[in-house]
């Protein structure tokens, strides 16, 4: 069975979360979810997460450190998340290689319909937002 690995940026600037919308021609097409996507070989986790972000959104991320990782087996293969908590560094987000993009805040990630890979770390995020954020402040 195959696994595929997939990098999955949490990115906080000024009390809010970026996230971004799948391209309609994409599975789940529509659907929002956190920026990121398939580490290639030869990459750790944290190179795919900088370069997808970037080649999706056009800005520059640090991962700082993981929060969690989710296995899913669909048929033929497994599907590992790897959640990372990242500092963004810079640059303006545009919708490079994704349908739309949005930085949002805590009681307005509930108005999304995400990713059901991503629903289990959104209600986590929305519980201990203040706890998951206070040591790192505001990001840039």
């Amino acid at each position: 069975m195959e696994t595929i690995e997939v990098g999955c940026a949490i990115i906080r600037k000024d009390g809010r979360l970026l996230i971004a919308q799948r391209n309609l021609n994409d599975s789940y097409g529509g659907y929002w979810e956190f920026p990121g996507g398939k580490r290639e070989a030869g990459e750790t986790i944290e190179e795919c997460l900088a370069r997808e972000v970037f080649e999706e959104l056009g800005v520059r991320i640090r991962p700082e450190k993981p929060l969690c990782r989710h296995t899913h087996e669909l048929p033929g293969r497994k599907i590992t998340l790897c959640f990372y908590f990242c500092d963004w560094t810079e640059g303006e987000p545009a919708a490079l290689d994704c349908k739309d993009f949005r930085w949002v805040m805590r009681q307005e990630i509930g108005q999304y319909r995400f990713l059901p890979g991503d629903l289990e770390v959104l209600e986590a995020l929305k519980e201990n937002w203040e706890e998951y954020f206070k040591v790192r402040g505001n990001c840039r």
